[in-house]
């Protein structure tokens, strides 16, 4: 657990990862958000725990008297025990990675393939420096509530996606994030 942990609180740091990317090829692709995200520590922290508070050993062994594998016992009976775990994980990697604007400006640099996180600072960017342009054909207030409408429309579309996603998985977050919360 100590190694594990260990981990989490020292990297290799942004040269090392920026050149350990290139060696396995993956920069420009989408595979350089996908794989270095793959496996949270935090999030095999969290999962541990709850295996060992909320699968009692007593399962385990019924099903060994039944006959299941591990495999088996793992696919038929933790994971349909385990939907508020999965959910709060999900939900966590979904946030994570739906809000990596980092990883996008520093491995990424074909214009077609940036998340949408880079694109929206690009709109906001471009709006900044049109916006002292405009002045010269409009009026100043009205080219700063053009602006403005910009930057609003900009938060709802980035948003909306975990704005539609929440209201399904509320249950089992708020399930989830109890479960290593003190009891008694």
């Amino acid at each position: 657990m100590f190694l594990f942990t260990f981990t989490m609180f020292f990297g290799g740091g942004l040269i090392p990862s920026y050149l350990l990317m290139k060696q396995l090829g993956l920069l420009n692709s989408m595979w350089v958000f996908v794989l270095p995200g793959a496996f949270g520590v935090y999030n095999m922290i969290i999962a541990r725990s709850f295996f060992e508070s909320s699968i009692p050993e007593e399962l385990r062994d019924s099903a060994r008297v039944d006959g299941v594998s591990y495999f088996g016992f793992f696919f038929k009976i933790v994971l349909p025990l385990s939907s508020a775990i999965i959910a709060v994980i999900g939900l966590y990697c979904f946030v994570g990675h739906w809000n990596d604007y980092f990883t996008g400006l520093i491995y990424i640099r074909d214009q077609d393939q940036q998340p949408l996180q880079n694109i929206l600072q690009m709109i906001l960017l471009a709006n900044q420096a049109t916006n002292g342009d405009n002045t010269a054909s409009m009026s100043a207030l009205q080219a700063q509530n053009f602006a403005d409408q910009i930057k609003f429309g900009i938060i709802i579309v980035s948003t909306l996606p975990l704005l539609v996603i929440y209201p399904f998985l509320q249950k089992y977050f708020n399930k989830g994030v109890m479960i290593g919360a003190v009891k008694g």
